[in-house]
């Protein structure tokens, strides 16, 4: 059994509301897209999604040192493309395209087992607890509350929001979330996220003041994700538990955070090399006895990866519509997404509604990330001041 080749196909999808920041209040609603296929000899082929930008180090990664290789061997293969990519370092692109092979890959070897990820990755439940994410920080209160409450009637309690530009509309907004997610019946497990837009002490003092209302799960980067001393400072001023990791690409980045104490929950994603890098990141944080967060992702394919972890406690999902060009879905039901029996991630890709969202890009898609505001860490810039300033 070979690996023979790999394809790939860029496509652009709308999203069903803007995703924004305190970063980028305004933000964006399409974004590109890359269908991953990695061919075999057997007539199996494994899929992954990624960003169009990576896609010449993924077919020259596949072609220079996959290529006529047992696909099987995944944890193999992934140390091979680490130390090709060593001297110029596993980050961005790269480590897009080798994160983007590796599920591939896993998919793959999931297939020639005949079952589901969640099984070959040694799982024995395919029910993984959910919560939900805004990622809008420009979203109308009516556009928060129906988002909040449509995922309370799926028994979902458990939120998250963005915070950061206003306290006032904070506070509002934090309130809104409780009272929707209150809808489903249980006590609302409530999470904010500042996107490293705080410096640790405004961190603190913004932390505090939404804690005297309310109770809060965790406040995700309240500092900046290299910042050991400064998320330990947030960590030990604060009642919440600490979140970063989602913008950490390699288990080297986790170490320090881990050994530093600056994290009480570790987060970790498509992005973190892979299906095999989040593995080895997730051991690292159980011998710290530290539970682990897995990022939204299109159609909750990443799911399979948390069932499998015996410190996972919730994965977020955004509900935005990435699963244009998909076949296959994973269900949420009773505040749990319940993984299906398809083989391997249980999606495909629709190549009738590929070819149909590949033929009119919009021209302003974003692969999802931005800069970090001006004024960030360093001085707060009144809401009513941010226009004039030409932030917008």
């Amino acid at each position: 059994m070979k690996i023979t080749q790999v394809r790939t196909h860029a496509y652009e999808i709308k999203l069903n509301r803007a995703i924004s920041d305190a970063n980028d209040p305004v933000g964006f609603d399409h974004m590109p897209m890359l269908a991953v296929w990695l061919d075999t000899d057997v007539g199996v082929t494994g899929i992954a999604l990624s960003s169009p930008g990576a896609r010449n180090q993924i077919h020259s990664f596949v072609n220079e040192l996959l290529v006529g290789r047992d696909p099987r061997g995944v944890r193999g293969h992934w140390k091979r493309m680490m130390d090709a990519a060593f001297k110029g370092g596993n980050r961005g692109l790269v480590n897009g395209a080798i994160s983007a092979i590796d599920i591939a890959l896993w998919d793959l070897k999931a297939k020639l087992n005949g079952e589901p990820l969640w099984k070959t990755l040694g799982s024995s439940t395919r029910k993984v607890r959910a919560y939900v994410s805004d990622i809008g920080i420009g979203l109308s209160d009516e556009a928060l509350r129906q988002l909040y409450e449509g995922m309370a009637a799926k028994g979902v309690n458990a939120g998250k929001i963005k915070v950061g530009l206003d306290q006032d509309a904070d506070f509002r907004r934090i309130e809104i979330m409780h009272d929707a997610l209150s809808r489903s019946g249980k006590t609302p497990i409530m999470m904010i996220d500042s996107n490293e837009y705080w410096s640790p002490k405004q961190a603190i003092r913004h932390i505090r003041e939404f804690e005297r209302s309310y109770d809060l799960f965790w406040a995700e980067e309240p500092a900046r994700r290299w910042d050991v001393a400064g998320l330990r400072k947030v960590s030990a001023s604060i009642s919440a538990a600490v979140s970063t990791g989602e913008n950490l690409d390699d288990i080297s980045e986790f170490k320090p955070i881990i050994a530093g104490e600056a994290a009480d929950v570790i987060q970790i994603g498509q992005k973190t090399g892979g299906i095999t890098g989040m593995l080895m990141v997730a051991d690292l944080a159980y011998a710290f006895d530290l539970p682990i967060s897995l990022m939204n992702c299109a159609a909750h394919h990443m799911a399979h990866v948390a069932a499998a972890l015996p410190n996972h406690n919730m994965m977020e999902c955004a509900m935005l519509g990435r699963s244009d060009g998909l076949i296959g879905q994973h269900s949420i039901e009773d505040g749990w997404i319940t993984l299906s029996d398809r083989p391997g991630l249980g999606i495909e890709f629709d190549m009738a509604r590929l070819e149909q969202l590949s033929t009119a890009p919009s021209g302003n898609a974003r692969a999802g990330s931005w800069g970090r505001r001006r004024g960030a860490g360093l001085v707060e810039i009144p809401p009513d001041e941010v226009e004039e300033r030409g932030e917008e």
